[in-house]
């Protein structure tokens, strides 16, 4: 059963349905799936994965098939608003799990990272939220699961049998991921959160408040990692700022599809805490 906020609107980005959310709507989300059972997947998303969206039907459809699709970046958020859902908030990754770790009562597993991050990352959510349970923690490889490795996580996952699993790879690997493997591990919940195993273990400096409220933590990402990230950005921001100009002088149509969007119902979403913002900021720094 999928919980009613569920059926929160969506704000079409280019055809993508990014659910108009807020911080505290998203984490009561969370709380409204463990309690109803609901099994599925959850990602954030920002201009890397709707570009990603517009290159391949498949990553497409993941993304239509996500119990919730939260808005990581500020232009998504700058959009919904610009669609009048005005309460609508970014939703940032490894804020996001944090905001869970220090409300949900539940069972966590941390999947991803470089070999020592994923144990590094449980040491430090176990100091900054006493009692939080981890259940446990794993490195995948740079590559697909072999068929040996694949059931050897099913198997460890099956005796945890952890409420979320945690994945801290990169788009579109982690969605890709969650999508084969959600009705195959024993968890109910599987969230995609980037970077977010990196920045709360300081292998990556997460960007001040200000950069990130004028939607240029992408450049301090760059900064930070050129090499792996210059592609990403360099040519995927200059392509959505042009669809995006055809999507708003509707030049070109962008249907969302699944449930059309004025099918869903109104609601308003709870403002964010500016000072629960601020403190998830300073732990994960």
């Amino acid at each position: 059963m999928i919980p009613e906020v569920a059926r929160l609107p969506r704000a079409n980005i280019l055809g993508v349905g990014v659910h108009a959310i807020n911080m505290r709507s998203a984490v009561e989300y969370l709380d409204n799936c463990l309690s109803s059972e609901a099994k599925g997947y959850v990602c954030v998303t920002g201009v890397h994965g709707v570009m990603e969206s517009l290159r391949s039907a498949e990553f497409r459809r993941i993304l239509d098939r996500a119990l919730l699709l939260a808005p990581d970046g500020m232009p998504m958020v700058w959009i919904g608003r610009l669609q009048k859902y005005k309460n609508m908030r970014r939703v940032f990754g490894p804020e996001f799990m944090l905001a869970a770790c220090a409300r949900l009562t539940c069972t966590h597993f941390l999947y991803g990272g470089k070999p020592g991050v994923a144990d590094e990352l449980r040491r430090r959510l176990e100091q900054w939220f006493p009692g939080i349970r981890i259940v446990g923690t794993v490195t995948p490889p740079f590559r697909p699961l072999n068929l040996q490795e694949q059931h050897r996580l099913q198997d460890r996952i099956a005796k945890v049998r952890p409420d979320i699993i945690w994945l801290g790879l990169s788009t579109p690997k982690q969605e890709k991921f969650m999508a084969d493997n959600i009705h195959q591990l024993d968890c109910k919940l599987m969230i995609g959160v980037g970077a977010a195993f990196d920045i709360h273990t300081g292998r990556l400096r997460d960007a001040p408040l200000w950069i990130k409220y004028v939607g240029l933590q992408w450049l301090h990402r760059l900064c930070q990692e050129p090499g792996r990230l210059w592609k990403r950005y360099l040519l995927n921001n200059p392509s959505f700022i042009w669809h995006l100009g055809l999507q708003i002088t509707r030049i070109r149509s962008y249907e969302l599809s699944g449930s059309p969007l004025s099918a869903a119902p109104a609601l308003k979403l709870p403002e964010p805490s500016t000072a629960q913002s601020c403190a998830m900021h300073e732990a994960s720094t």
